[in-house]
């Protein structure tokens, strides 16, 4: 009989479900956010988060795995592509049950899976580091929205916070609803979610949120983006494989 792994979309709570199909001997699974559409011949369970499965799980995977394919696990899981849970499982499975280093058997499916949707994830992570622009509120904190196709802010957290340790700093994922915030005062940063006021997918410059000259910072930053570009060597093939256009609305100079 099949089984469907219902569980609370965390990491811990994916290795949690790891576990539980070792515990149960469960053979035909499929591990999901949610019950999407209803299998008359599946037995559906709900799993609960248990932290110290989902340690255990983790800590037979680092006996296995070296660091880099650690991180391509977790890559995968902030992927959200739907399935990957199946991927990840399938790739843990073989891990556990072989005496060998699984990493580089790209013969194998779910290996070669894991790498190929851990660089998506990794190359996403390198370009919002890139294109994430800032905008000063109101209250003097500076904020950036975004919209990835992954779930990168864990990724990028270091990154800002190394970078912009000199100021106040919201980064908020819109598709998401929840983001991460710099206080400098503490040199800490922490998730928060927010309630809008204004649509956050439409919020410009002129928006009530801002700071008022954040309009004249903006015009100032164009003025020098068009000034220093050199339209006979223009090559906007080349820019847009550097610069892919789903991301020009993260970009100032672009707007």
């Amino acid at each position: 009989m099949a089984h469907v792994l219902i569980y609370d979309c965390s990491m811990a709570g994916l290795l949690t479900c790891i576990f539980e199909v070792y515990e149960r001997k469960l053979v035909e699974i499929s591990i999901n956010k949610t019950m999407q559409q209803q299998d008359a011949f599946a037995i559906v369970l709900h799993i609960d988060t248990d932290k110290i499965k989902a340690e255990r799980v983790w800590k037979g995977l680092k006996e296995r795995l070296s660091k880099e394919a650690l991180d391509q696990f977790y890559y995968c899981y902030l992927s959200e592509i739907t399935g990957i849970e199946d991927v990840l499982l399938h790739y843990a499975r073989y891990a556990f049950s072989s005496d060998k280093n699984i990493e580089a058997d790209f013969g194998h499916t779910a290996v070669l899976t894991v790498a190929q949707t851990a660089r998506k994830v990794w190359r996403e992570k390198h370009r919002m580091e890139a294109f994430v622009r800032f905008q000063l509120l109101k209250d003097g904190i500076y904020y950036s929205g975004i919209e990835p196709d992954h779930d990168v802010l864990p990724l990028i957290l270091r990154h800002f916070k190394s970078r912009y340790a000199d100021q106040d700093w919201l980064i908020y994922d819109i598709k998401r609803r929840y983001g991460i915030y710099y206080d400098k005062s503490r040199s800490e940063v922490k998730e928060v979610t927010l309630e809008w006021t204004e649509n956050p997918k439409t919020l410009n410059a002129e928006s009530t949120i801002f700071e008022p000259e954040e309009v004249h910072y903006q015009q100032l930053w164009k003025d020098y983006f068009k000034h220093t570009g050199i339209p006979e060597r223009k090559n906007l093939k080349l820019h847009i494989q550097h610069v892919p256009r789903r991301y020009w609305k993260y970009l100032t100079e672009k707007q």
